[in-house]
C-alpha cells in the first residue's frame, strides 16, 4: 500500500497522479433529496411572513386613508396578541416559563412600560423625519421591508439569515411610515402593531408549526385568503398581482427547486480537506 507522505523521496515527480486516485471519488454524499409536497409545505412560513408584510402595510394605508381609525387597530391588536399569548403559554405548557423563570406579573409589567414609553415617545417620532421628503420615506420602507423578508429566520441553516438584523428593518419600516399618519396616535398604535407583528408572532409562528403540520398549513391558505381578499377590497390589481405571486412561491419556485436537483453533483474525494474525528477535548484542557 502506497504512503501519502511528503517528507521522504519516491523517486516520482511533484505532479504525478497515481492510477487509484480517483477510486475514492464519491458523489453527492451529503445531498438531501426533498419531495415536492415537502418543499411546498415548507414554502408556507415565506408564504405567512410575506402575508404579515401586505397586513402591516394594508393597516398603514387604511389609517393614512382615514378609513381605518387607530383605536380599532390598538383595541383588535392587543386583544389578539393577548388570544395569542394564551394560546402560546397553553402549547408550550409552562416549560419557558420555568427555564426563564419569568412570571405572568413580569410580562404584565414589560407590556405596560413598553406601551408607557412608546405613547411618551410618539410625538418625538411622529416629527423625526419631517426634514426628509415623503417619497424617500417610502423608498427607505419599501427597502427595508424587503432586508426584513430577505433576512428573516425561515428555518434554514444559512449565512444570510439574521432574526435581529430582519425585525430592526422592520421596526425602522414602521417609524418611516408612522411619521407620515395624522397624529402621535397614530405613531403610536402603528409601532405597537409592528412589534406585535414582527416581534411576537413569529415566536408562536414557530410553535405552532413544531406542534402540528396541519396547523401550519391552515395559518398559510389563512394569510393568503385574508391578504387576497383585503387586497381586493383596496386595489384589484395588486390582488391579482398577489396572486400571481403567491402560486409562484407556494407552487412552481418548489417545482423548480426539484427540476434542479437532478443538476447537482457535489463531489469528494482524496482531495477535501481532513477531518479529525478523534475526540481531543483531553488534549485541548
Amino acid at each position: 500500500m502506497a504512503r501519502k507522505v511528503l517528507y521522504e523521496r519516491t523517486g516520482l515527480p511533484d505532479n504525478h497522479v497515481s492510477q487509484t486516485f480517483l477510486e475514492a471519488l464519491r458523489r453527492n454524499v451529503h445531498v438531501r433529496k426533498y419531495s415536492y409536497w415537502s418543499v411546498v409545505y415548507e414554502s408556507g412560513v415565506v408564504t405567512q411572513q410575506l402575508g404579515s408584510v401586505c397586513i402591516f402595510v394594508l393597516c398603514w394605508w387604511l389609517m393614512e386613508t382615514g378609513t381605518l381609525a387607530p383605536s380599532q387597530l390598538f383595541m383588535s391588536s392587543l386583544a389578539l396578541s393577548f388570544l395569542c399569548y394564551c394560546l402560546y403559554d397553553v402549547i408550550d405548557g409552562g416549560t419557558g416559563r420555568r427555564c426563564s423563570g419569568r412570571t405572568r406579573l413580569a410580562d404584565l409589567k414589560s407590556v405596560l412600560i413598553f406601551l408607557s414609553f412608546t405613547y411618551g415617545l410618539s410625538p418625538l417620532l411622529k416629527t423625526l423625519t419631517e426634514t426628509i421628503s415623503t417619497d424617500t420615506i417610502y423608498a427607505m420602507a419599501t427597502f427595508m421591508l424587503l432586508g426584513h423578508l430577505l433576512f428573516f429566520d425561515y428555518g434554514a441553516n444559512a449565512a444570510i439569515v439574521s432574526s435581529g438584523l430582519s425585525l430592526n428593518m422592520a421596526l425602522f419600516a414602521s417609524v418611516c411610515l408612522a411619521s407620515r399618519l395624522a397624529g402621535p396616535l397614530h405613531t403610536f398604535t402603528l409601532i405597537t402593531f409592528a412589534c406585535e407583528l414582527f416581534a411576537l408572532w413569529p415566536l408562536l409562528q414557530k410553535k405552532l408549526k413544531k406542534q402540528s403540520t396541519g396547523c401550519h398549513g391552515v395559518l398559510t391558505v389563512l394569510f393568503a385568503v385574508v391578504v387576497v381578499t383585503a387586497l381586493a377590497l383596496v386595489a384589484p390589481a395588486c390582488a391579482a398581482l398577489a396572486i400571481v405571486l403567491l402560486f409562484l412561491l407556494s407552487f412552481l419556485i418548489p417545482l423548480w427547486l426539484i427540476k434542479l436537483q437532478l443538476y447537482k453533483d457535489n463531489i469528494h474525494g482524496p482531495w477535501d480537506e481532513a477531518e479529525i474525528k478523534d475526540d481531543l477535548s483531553g488534549v485541548l484542557r
